[in-house]
């Protein structure tokens, strides 16, 4: 029965409290800004380095942005393009310049949002947008092979419109250059040329996967007066898992699906002084019919080694014309000893079999040949024959002994890709 009054204190209490604050919160004055404050308009507190009107601003030169009058500054600026790219930029102790530190894009529209404070701590807000004029030279990339589907060892290429030399320069194009793979896998590209550049995985692609190229260089300064330009993007599918082992000891061809071996055939390989390439290839393409000449690779006509005959079920694994074909001719010979010219050999059942099998992409090496190791680049995809340690080293994100700085640059890179 005595509780209650002492419920009623409490509470009287509680609203006292509650009506002290109000009325200490009441008393802050209107100098006070509070975080809920509208920004006021900045125009007039902060001015532009950029032309007026439709006018375009020179890419090379850096965008300013500077606070007018004494009491006012800038508190933040934020500069994005089209394409959701940031300008990065610094802004001056005192607040009263911002400038950036990046290179504008050419052919590009930017949104800048522009953060300011006066005298008295009231925030204020300027947003606008302007253009930057296009790039008088444009670096545009291709990507190959064409979309579609590829076996495991297909690398992806990338070919450039204009010659790239400058490291620094090589780093900007190939940080543009994106590869995703679904499953993840670790990888990088490879500088072939000044022009050409390949992405392979660390292994082989996994059976099934799905990759995607793209190409962020447009608008992007690669050099001196040197911007990139638009590029078309890839997709691949990568089917099973088909690897063809010519063994020019045994004179047998084991073929593997998903590892597991699915025929093996009697072959005949290059003879001595035609040895077939040692090594990895990979197909690049399929032709029913072939007229091969021994003229093609050097042999004078009319000798003992000249030959003129038409061959049939070509898988081509060189673009200098190494073939695993049929060889109605020497079959005799398949499984016991070697007769061709650098091709491999096969019955005619058996060349249709391979034939309908592969696809570009697949994986043909040759083992135990006196010929010489396959070259990594310029007569095929040769690309696996390089370890991988050495692989990445053709990469210009991969530092050199001269700049260390670029090794993390290089481990951020090579992180697997989704």
């Amino acid at each position: 029965m005595n509780d209650t009054p002492r419920i009623r204190t409490v509470l009287s209490c509680t609203l006292l409290v509650l009506a002290v604050t109000a009325g200490a919160t009441s008393c802050a004055g209107p100098d006070r800004h509070p975080l809920s404050a509208r920004p006021f308009d900045a125009a007039e507190q902060v001015v532009f380095n950029t032309p007026s009107g439709s006018a375009k601003a020179n890419p090379d030169k850096p965008l300013e942005i500077t606070a007018k009058g004494e009491d006012g500054r800038i508190t933040d600026v934020t500069a994005t393009d089209e394409a959701g790219r940031h300008l990065a930029g610094e802004l001056s102790a005192d607040g009263r310049r911002w400038r950036s530190t990046a290179a504008l894009a050419a052919g590009a529209r930017y949104t800048v949002r522009v953060a300011t404070e006066d005298g008295d701590g009231a925030p204020g807000a300027r947003t606008f947008t302007f253009g930057t004029a296009p790039a008088k030279r444009a670096l545009t990339v291709t990507f190959g092979p064409e979309a579609g589907t590829y076996g495991v060892g297909q690398p992806i290429t990338a070919d450039l419109s204009l010659p790239v030399k400058d490291r620094a320069a090589r780093a900007v194009v190939e940080r543009a250059l994106k590869v995703r793979s679904t499953p993840a896998v670790e990888g990088s590209w490879y500088w072939v040329d000044d022009k050409k550049l390949h992405f392979r995985p660390k292994e082989y692609w996994p059976a099934g996967a799905l990759v995607s190229v793209t190409g962020n260089l447009n608008g992007l300064k690669v050099g001196d007066k040197l911007y990139g330009g638009a590029s078309k993007p890839l997709r691949l599918k990568i089917g099973d898992r088909i690897e063809a082992i010519a063994d020019a000891g045994s004179h047998y061809m084991t073929v593997k699906r998903n590892g597991e071996v699915i025929n093996t055939i009697p072959v005949t390989t290059g003879k001595p002084g035609f040895s077939t390439r040692n090594g990895i290839k990979v197909v690049l393409g399929k032709e029913y019919y072939v007229r091969m000449r021994g003229t093609s690779i050097g042999i004078a006509e009319g000798s003992s080694e000249s030959y003129d005959l038409p061959v049939y079920y070509a898988t081509r694994v060189t673009w200098s014309g190494e073939y695993v074909h049929a060889a109605p001719w020497s079959v005799g010979s398949q499984g016991v000893a070697n007769v061709s010219h650098g091709c491999v050999g096969m019955s005619t059942g058996n060349a249709a079999w391979f034939y309908e099998t592969v696809r570009p992409g697949d994986i043909v090496k040759t083992v135990n040949s006196y010929g010489e190791t396959m070259d990594p680049f310029g007569n095929g995809f040769g690309d696996w024959n390089l370890p991988w340690e050495k692989w990445r080293q053709g990469s210009a994100l991969v530092a050199d002994k001269g700049n260390p700085a670029a090794t993390e640059d290089a481990k951020a890179r090579l992180r697997p890709v989704l």
